[in-house]
């Protein structure tokens, strides 16, 4: 009972969270500088070509009626029509969505991966270079803005040695076959899922190795050697096992911070997804597709919260204690 509780009260949380930002999603794009209708209203167009097309729009109806009816839209996810292109968003997102989750997974699945491979490698060696080391690379590659090295790694690999496309998903015009597709795609994906991996990494060895230190110090693992167990059934067998819980914690709350991140690697690399989607959206004051483009983003990052609030409570019973004596 009291972990359904729990459940309930972080999903109710999280209905809330969503209502709020999409107040503010309806709010800011309609307070921003400009005039969207310039989009879709030529000014050559007679008056009543221009009421007719803001009356199809729904841009002459009091704020309160378009807030209702963007509110109603969005449950049924019917996110209207692009002002720029003229085609219906949820179609233009469906076909962009993709490409965000190939890049997205590629790039956490490496990033996680390899920062936790290498964090386990520096605590089974502590007080070696390899650790002082790994401590060094990590702390400098978190530190690093993430725009400024994808920059220099485009400036680098796309522009001077010229081994990797600098923008796009796939070649202009795409080969032909399937196998030389996937390959292609591949080719445009090393870049920008390369410089996540190489400025996540970072904090993900960083935390195993904090973590993985502290439990080598534990009487358990003392008693382990002393049972003569080797090494390596010590640090994997023991000090990994218990040590699993927080880092799948953090999988599911590093989640937000790598959806959000995703609208600046898709910019840099020009990336046909959903990230650069919304940037052109808000650049051309393009209500619809923009609104749709950040309620996408705003559900990813809301259900990527949600799932790290029911795994910390699997594993940590006292967040649940305290969740139900809030």
């Amino acid at each position: 009972m009291g972990y359904r509780t729990y459940l309930l009260r972080r999903a109710f949380y999280a209905l809330i969270v969503l209502f709020v930002i999409l107040s503010f999603n309806f709010a800011l794009f309609r307070l921003m500088p400009g005039d969207p209708t310039s989009l879709i209203i030529d000014p050559r167009f007679t008056p009543e070509a221009k009421a007719l097309l803001e009356k199809q729009f729904g841009l002459n109806d009091h704020p309160i009626v378009q807030y209702g009816k963007y509110l109603w839209s969005l449950l049924r996810f019917d996110l209207g029509r692009s002002f720029a292109s003229q085609r219906p968003v949820r179609q233009e997102l469906m076909e962009r969505l993709p490409n965000t989750i190939s890049l997205f997974l590629t790039s956490f699945v490496f990033m996680a991966g390899i920062g936790i491979a290498i964090g386990v490698f520096a605590a089974a060696r502590r007080g070696s270079f390899t650790e002082t080391f790994v401590t060094g690379a990590g702390l400098f590659t978190y530190a690093v803005p993430t725009f400024f090295f994808q920059l220099l790694l485009l400036m680098l690999f796309g522009y001077y040695i010229r081994i990797f496309p600098i923008h796009g998903t796939v070649s202009a015009p795409p080969p032909e076959g399937f196998w030389p597709q996937v390959l292609d795609r591949l080719h445009h994906l090393v870049l920008p899922a390369g410089s996540n991996v190489i400025i996540g990494f970072g904090s993900w060895a960083l935390y195993t190795r904090n973590a993985m230190l502290e439990a080598l110090s534990q009487d358990y693992i003392i008693t382990a050697r002393a049972k003569g167990l080797s090494q390596r059934a010590v640090l994997y067998r023991h000090a990994l096992r218990s040590v699993l819980p927080p880092i799948v914690t953090l999988v599911f709350l590093s989640l937000p911070g790598l959806v959000t991140g995703a609208v600046i690697t898709e910019t840099i690399f020009s990336w046909h997804g959903v990230g650069r989607y919304l940037i052109d959206a808000v650049l051309k004051q393009d209500f619809p597709a923009a609104q749709g483009a950040f309620y996408l983003i705003a559900i990813a990052v809301i259900v990527s919260n949600f799932l790290a609030d029911l795994v910390y409570g699997l594993v940590d019973p006292r967040i649940r204690v305290a969740g139900e004596q809030a």
